[in-house]
């Protein structure tokens, strides 16, 4: 049975998913680079299909361990995805003919569907590798059973930002969700967890593990 699960997902020591002013120079926000350096230096990020991944690790070198392991556990067993528009794209309103097609060049690192969420319809796009980018209008549900339907049994990978992520936990949908909590602050931005009462969805730490670059917590129901 498809599990729905959240991971690799870079927090700050306060909490931000994503730093303030989030834009096309910006796509994390002003001062967020710092949340990913853990998952950047990691050999199974650089082998990713990606010029997005590849202008991020220009000149440092891969590692493996324990920070590797957690990279390369997010990639296992997933059928598909769902992120939210912030994700996918730095505009915001009706869709424009401008060509944009995700941050990730012409093959992105998916390789399978992934269902975007979005309040304005737009026609799927395939890209190479088998990435196809869904467009969903009709909100998380639907995106879910989609993306259920098209990964065959697989786990579901659900990404950003940190307002999709909030819907989904808030609904109870997420069956895992693996933090990685880097050791810098933020102090505004986008907040993941304030508000939602984790213990009162049912969630748990069923795992947690420390590098000199990130926290690893694991979240479970």
């Amino acid at each position: 049975m498809s599990k729905l699960r959240v991971n690799a997902y870079s927090i700050s020591i306060d909490g931000y998913g994503a730093g303030p002013d989030q834009g096309l120079a910006n796509p994390m926000g002003v001062g967020a680079e710092g949340l990913h350096e853990w998952i950047v230096a990691t050999k199974t990020f650089q082998n990713l299909s990606s010029d997005f991944a590849g202008s991020l690790t220009a000149g440092k070198p891969s590692q493996e361990g324990l920070d590797d392991d957690f990279a390369k556990r997010s990639f296992a067993n997933v059928g598909a995805w769902i992120m939210g528009r912030n994700m996918f794209a730095h505009s915001r309103g009706p869709w424009t003919d401008d060509g944009w097609k995700g941050w990730w060049g012409s093959n992105p690192p998916y390789h399978v569907p992934v269902f975007v969420l979005t309040h304005h319809a737009r026609a799927s796009i395939t890209m190479e590798g088998g990435t196809t980018f869904h467009f969903v209008t009709d909100g998380i549900h639907a995106a879910l059973e989609g993306a259920k339907q098209a990964a065959q049994g697989k786990d579901i990978r659900l990404g950003g930002g940190a307002a999709t992520i909030r819907q989904y936990l808030s609904a109870g949908l997420i069956d895992e969700l693996h933090l990685a909590i880097s050791p810098i602050l933020l102090g505004q931005g986008e907040h993941l967890l304030s508000g939602i009462d984790t213990v009162r969805l049912g969630y748990k730490c069923t795992e947690h593990a420390s590098t000199g670059l990130a926290t690893h917590v694991v979240l479970t129901k």
